[in-house]
């Protein structure tokens, strides 16, 4: 594929509020609105100030709207919460929907994750609607994500299925507190009712034995009720991140293929389907020094060509990752990345538009974006 355009969405400006510019979620409207989410902090780790923001173009990228805070984090009793991150769907029309990524941040002085006990601060999955675009949006309501009760993390867009339905995708986590082993789902819950009821679900991965975790799950919806869903995959015995995996499913997201191992080292974006038939992954490389990549699948993913790679993002910037030993190695080298995140939106001549977040140092990124055509 080749980059025919890129720029800037919200440059970071260093030592403000506005300084780790990252987190992103993009979304295409029929009418052609490109929707950009980002997170924007003093650094990349600050818990308050956080705050979940939205920039639009109607100008496919030359120009930017500036950035507006759409959703009031809702209270809960005693608590105050703070998005950490949010993604938008297409519904048709004007129509989107949001979900969000609550978190509670009461106690300012505790850090997200808790390197004694691996539990994340009280998270929850929020969901909101707009009628106009994005102009306008319903105030946040808290989704019941039961049976899961645990801190759950949003993993990108709901989806929007063939047969009609919604999915909603997260990850479980631990309470703050807890002493036990972390046992690791990717998860999908489904909704005939437009949001106000999810009461199916399946857990779409998840390592019986809590060695391997399959992180950052990306389902990408593909014609005939396919879903192919891919894995940023970590082994926690031995601290180190194995080839992404991908799992398939062939009736709208309620069961799944065996795991496979794609034979490519990263984190990855959504599988996008192009107008030809292939396949689009765009994703990090940190094997070397921290790059954007993609590659294209022609026989729905169970291969990716290293020779026709291309580079989307590699300035010349150090290697960010380090040797690991643990779990919490790996949240710290999370922690120091400052090149990350991709998401991808396909756009209506057939191209591909990728966001990502990119910086000379951790506490100091934008959110940049490039588009893409296939070759």
């Amino acid at each position: 594929m080749q980059v025919t355009d890129r720029g800037t969405v919200l440059a970071g400006r260093a030592d403000t509020e506005y300084s780790s510019i990252c987190f992103p979620g993009v979304c295409v409207t029929p009418g052609g609105r490109w929707l950009v989410t980002l997170r924007a902090a003093p650094t990349k780790q600050a818990v308050v100030p956080q705050r979940t923001l939205l920039v639009r173009s109607d100008d496919s990228g030359a120009t930017w709207s500036d950035p507006i805070e759409p959703w009031r984090p809702p209270a809960v009793p005693g608590r105050q919460g703070r998005f950490r991150a949010g993604h938008l769907t297409a519904l048709g029309g004007d129509r989107l929907l949001a979900v969000a990524y609550w978190v509670d941040v009461s106690d300012p002085s505790l850090p997200f994750f808790n390197e004694e006990t691996e539990g994340l601060a009280d998270s929850r999955v929020c969901t909101s609607l707009s009628a106009d675009g994005g102009a306008t949006w319903s105030e946040p309501q808290f989704v019941d994500t039961s049976p899961y009760s645990m801190p759950t993390a949003i993993t990108g867009p709901a989806l929007l299925l063939e047969d009609g339905e919604w999915a909603l995708q997260f990850e479980t986590n631990k309470t703050y507190y807890d002493p036990s082993p972390w046992h690791h789902e990717s998860v999908l819950m489904f909704s005939a009712d437009e949001g106000r009821t999810w009461p199916g679900h399946v857990c779409v991965a998840a390592d019986p034995a809590g060695r391997v975790f399959y992180w950052d799950q990306r389902p990408g919806v593909l014609p005939g009720g396919r879903v192919l869903d891919l894995f940023w995959t970590f082994d926690r015995e031995t601290a180190e991140y194995l080839n992404i995996h991908a799992r398939l499913s062939c009736d709208h997201g309620r069961s799944w293929s065996e795991i496979w191992d794609i034979g490519v080292p990263g984190q990855p974006a959504p599988p996008v389907a192009l107008p030809d038939g292939r396949l689009a992954m765009v994703y990090v490389d940190r094997t070397g020094p921290p790059q954007i990549k993609v590659r294209l699948t022609a026989d729905g993913g169970r291969t990716w060509p290293e020779e026709i790679e291309a580079v989307v993002y590699g300035e010349s910037l150090a290697s960010q990752s380090r040797d690991k030993g643990s779990m919490q190695d790996a949240w710290a080298e999370m922690g120091r990345f400052s090149v990350g995140l991709p998401a991808t939106a396909p756009l209506p001549d057939g191209e591909l538009l990728v966001v990502y977040y990119a910086g000379p140092q951790t506490d100091l990124t934008d959110v940049q974006w490039a588009r893409l055509r296939p070759g």
